[in-house]
């Protein structure tokens, strides 16, 4: 089974994370599967509007930091290149170098995709998870999802590609951070996190509806207003605000690992869901 799924509506690539058995956790595999199909999407002139969505009752779970098919440990060709291959560095620099290209690196990769991409979530966002939203230029809710953060409880200040503040707004960034606590999809629209929110069951036709209607845009003033607006979000420190921070959160792996078993503080998946 393919941990990715891509097909075609017309004008629309609907790009489908399918790992539904592990709430589409993101493995090593999994990233560099979503990375060649948004790269076909991009490469298709026919292709004008890109759909991220994830298969089953959840959106994405976030990274897999604790399933069987955990992959941490596996090289594959690099897309990215942001660093060099992690696999067979030791310490730091192994952490530094996978999170750099599979996380920081391929999500401002995905940010850059010059067609409009729209999340696609129903279920649970959870932190990796946010870090695919939020690099789509809009994201259309279910009833049902629900978002959160919760990485500090590892003594870690965020996720990777930290956006908060420039998707939240600095006060409930702070309030997601410092809780840990999950947030509805109708708090998310009150914050601006996300633009639509739609019943469960209407939520793939709405974002069919939606996408159908920016592709009747010319694809080249699409590509253009995206640049300016990301280019507006770099200008407000968006870039260099995550560059600062991934040293942070690194500084967070680096003191976990000397005064826990690991650098994730000692807590996995499972730990982490029991104290949501």
């Amino acid at each position: 089974m393919s941990v990715v799924r891509y097909d075609k509506q017309g004008p629309v690539a609907i790009v489908t994370m399918n790992r539904p058995d592990y709430r589409n956790a993101q493995n090593s595999a999994m990233t560099y599967a979503l990375d060649s199909a948004f790269t076909t999407a991009v490469d298709d002139a026919e292709v004008k509007v890109i759909i991220l969505a994830g298969e089953g009752k959840h959106f994405s779970a976030g990274h897999d930091i604790g399933t069987p098919e955990r992959d941490v440990d596996v090289s594959f060709e690099r897309k990215a290149v942001m660093w060099w291959d992690h696999v067979d560095r030791p310490g730091g620099d192994q952490r530094y170098a996978r999170e750099m290209e599979v996380y920081l690196g391929m999500c401002r990769r995905w940010r850059e995709i010059p067609k409009p991409t729209v999340a696609m979530v129903q279920g649970a966002c959870i932190a990796g998870g946010l870090m695919l939203a939020w690099v789509c230029d809009l994201i259309v809710a279910s009833d049902d999802a629900f978002f959160s953060d919760p990485v500090v409880r590892m003594g870690i200040p965020g996720v990777e590609y930290f956006a908060h503040p420039w998707v939240l707004g600095p006060r409930a960034a702070k309030e997601v951070l410092f809780t840990g606590d999950r947030f509805s999809a109708q708090q998310a629209l009150d914050w601006g996190m996300v633009n639509r929110v739609v019943p469960r069951e209407s939520l793939t036709e709405e974002t069919l509806r939606l996408a159908g209607r920016i592709a009747e845009m010319p694809q080249f003033g699409l590509a253009l207003a995206k640049r300016a607006v990301n280019q507006a979000e770099d200008l407000m420190g968006l870039r260099t605000g995550m560059d600062s921070v991934f040293g942070l959160h690194h500084f967070a792996h680096a003191h976990n690992a000397e005064v826990s078993k690991d650098s994730l503080g000692g807590l996995d998946a499972r730990s982490m869901k029991e104290r949501q």
